[in-house]
């Protein structure tokens, strides 16, 4: 991970587990036993068993939980640093003076710079000046000649005042002509270490110079502050002492009005339990006047009355069909009996039974 991964949104799901991930991680190093986190897990139950964890640490949590469902930003980076406070605590970590690496000296690279004054640049200068004009040209191998000259004559004069035999209106002339190439600038290393201390002595230095402006301010402030507060306390006071009798009247008149909603309350709960019995009545009231209006109905209507007599009609009906078939077939019945009986009497009394007659029986 790198030092902004939690700072700047890129990927909000990975970011997310990769946060749960590295709390679990880190609240086991502070000693506290935690479950790692799995991928598919309700992300409301794993942000709340870490903030338990955090404010358990006595660690204040003054932000909605939704802000860590994104997996960065203040808060995210917030519960992290706690976190990793914690574990360090437990595990008895310390830090040691740090130790400088030993500088080397490197070889500064000369870069070419308009305000730079180089060897090159300025042999190119004197070619220039010599082609342009030949009236401040100074020749330094007869100077320097001219000066061993003068060194070797007498050592006396070193001791003596030297005085210049320059005319000043050409010294200024010839300083204002290579003015711009004696700027020499150096270039500061924003990295070297003792360039900030430096800074952070200004800074103190600046710090202490403006506190010291600022703290009669701040005094003159403070005082200002306690003597408005002492006027308050008075007129908060007086003005108590003032209605005085007013809020006792409103306290018995709360006393009452507590009484009265009590009182309400349990007189609604009646209320309520009496409209439920009454519904309950209702209903019943309402069954035994549909069973009533069935039976009415069934009484007063005539149409089984009329099936009845219809039915007790067709079996009249059909008694008689019967008596009558039953006439018809005891008379015939008879018939054959007194026929045979007839027969017999005749057979009787002959003397002789014809083959005819006997065959017939």
């Amino acid at each position: 991970l790198n030092r902004h991964y939690f700072a700047l949104p890129t990927n909000p799901g990975e970011q997310f587990f990769m946060f749960c991930t590295l709390s679990a991680w880190l609240i086991t190093k502070a000693g506290r036993p935690f479950e790692q986190p799995q991928e598919y897990d309700d992300p409301n139950a794993v942000i709340s068993n870490v903030l338990s964890e955090l404010r358990s640490f006595g660690r204040p949590v003054d932000f909605p939980p939704s802000k860590l469902k994104t997996g960065c930003g203040e808060q995210v980076c917030y519960v992290l640093d706690c976190l990793a406070e914690e574990a360090l605590k437990h595990t008895g970590f310390s830090w040691k003076r740090p130790a400088y690496p030993t500088e080397e000296p490197e070889e500064e690279e000369i870069t070419e710079d308009d305000a730079e004054l180089t060897l090159n640049k300025l042999e190119e200068d004197v070619a220039v000046e010599e082609s342009d004009s030949e009236e401040n040209y100074i020749d330094l191998n007869v100077l320097k000649a001219q000066t061993y000259r003068s060194n070797m004559n007498d050592t006396a004069k070193q001791e003596e005042i030297l005085q210049s035999t320059t005319d000043a209106a050409e010294w200024n002339l010839e300083v204002e002509r290579v003015l711009p190439q004696l700027k020499v600038t150096v270039r500061t290393d924003n990295k070297d270490w003792r360039i900030h201390v430096d800074q952070m002595h200004q800074h103190k230095d600046g710090i202490d110079s403006s506190l010291k402006e600022t703290r009669g301010y701040l005094d003159k402030l403070h005082n200002e502050i306690s003597r408005t507060l002492e006027k308050i306390n008075s007129r908060e006071k007086y003005i108590n002492n003032q209605l005085e009798h007013l809020v006792q009247e409103y306290r018995s008149a709360q006393a009452l009005l507590s009484e009265a909603k009590e009182k309400y309350q349990e007189g609604s709960g009646g209320v309520t339990e009496r409209v439920r019995v009454l519904s309950e009545i209702t209903e019943a009231l309402e069954k035994v006047k549909q069973e009533t209006e069935e039976k009415g109905s069934s009484m007063t209507d005539g149409a089984p009355l009329v099936k009845i007599k219809q039915a007790l009609t067709k079996l009249r009906q059909e008694t008689i069909q019967m008596d009558i078939q039953i006439g018809v077939m005891e008379h015939t019945l008879l018939q054959s009996k007194l026929k045979e009986k007839s027969n017999m009497t005749r057979d009787m009394h002959a003397t002789a039974i014809p083959e005819a007659t006997v065959g017939a029986y």
